[in-house]
């Protein structure tokens, strides 16, 4: 298993990957933030924090799902979706 001998660390794509995930993140939390303000400032004063922080929370669980998805993904050997010749799995 490649990924506990740490050889992983001395590579330049692990380390681009690393990157460009972080900034796309740091990208979609300033949008989400941006769109949550926006929607919550619509509403009547008294519910607009705890509009603010239920949306914030559910941007964060769903973004949580979605990468606890890529990795359920990444671990799979054997295609589990098949769309014409295309298998979809982890390539081996």
């Amino acid at each position: 298993m490649e990924f506990f001998t740490f050889q992983w660390v001395s590579d330049p794509q692990v380390w681009v990957s690393l990157l460009t995930l972080a900034g796309l993140e740091i990208v979609l939390g300033i949008d989400n933030l941006v769109f949550i303000s926006i929607l919550a400032g619509r509403l009547p004063e008294e519910q607009q924090s705890k509009a603010r922080k239920m949306g914030l929370a559910l941007a964060l669980l769903t973004r949580l799902m979605l990468l606890a998805t890529l990795a359920w993904i990444i671990t799979l050997t054997e295609p589990f979706i098949t769309v014409g010749t295309f298998g979809l799995s982890r390539a081996t």
